[in-house]
């Protein structure tokens, strides 16, 4: 199924809004249980994980790299391409976004004691998710900056007219 059959929105994110909703995530995060270290699961991960680690004053960083769809097409299983050790007691699993919650189920098997943080999530992943910033509906698909570059679109009203 491509990107096209599922989502009928987009929600482009800019790197300053990432970073605000980073940082409100780790703002919520400041009062919980200590955290000894942060697992930021790839690639989406990483780039709220360093942020969160720079405000929580975390310096112990894991990865789970693990991949499960490309940027126009969902995969069949998950494929790991890097563990870590331990059932995850006292780290912070974080990624970026939960969409439909299979990556999450299958990195929560790994880590099940870990605490686990998204800065965005949709309805369907949302049970998987210990914390969140943002939900965002299903049907939208998410452009991150990673993923995008300024370039002129056309106004919604002119979107409809055609």
């Amino acid at each position: 199924m491509s990107t096209n059959d599922k989502y009928s929105k987009t929600y482009p994110i800019s790197w300053d809004q990432l970073h605000r909703d980073s940082k409100a995530l780790a703002w919520r995060l400041l009062d919980m249980d200590y955290f000894k270290g942060i697992i930021a699961i790839t690639r989406g991960g990483l780039v709220p994980a360093a942020i969160i680690a720079r405000e929580l004053d975390i310096r112990l960083l894991e990865t789970i790299c693990i991949s499960s769809y490309d940027w126009k097409d969902k995969k069949g299983d998950a494929d790991i391409l890097k563990t870590v050790e331990g059932d995850g007691e006292d780290w912070l699993l974080i990624d970026d976004l939960v969409d439909t919650g299979r990556t999450a189920e299958v990195v929560k098997g790994l880590v099940p004691k870990a605490h686990f943080a998204t800065v965005y999530a949709k309805p369907a992943g949302r049970p998987q998710v210990d914390t969140f910033i943002t939900e965002v509906s299903q049907d939208t698909w998410i452009l991150f900056p990673w993923d995008t570059e300024s370039r002129f679109v056309t106004p919604i009203a002119g979107m409809e007219k055609n």
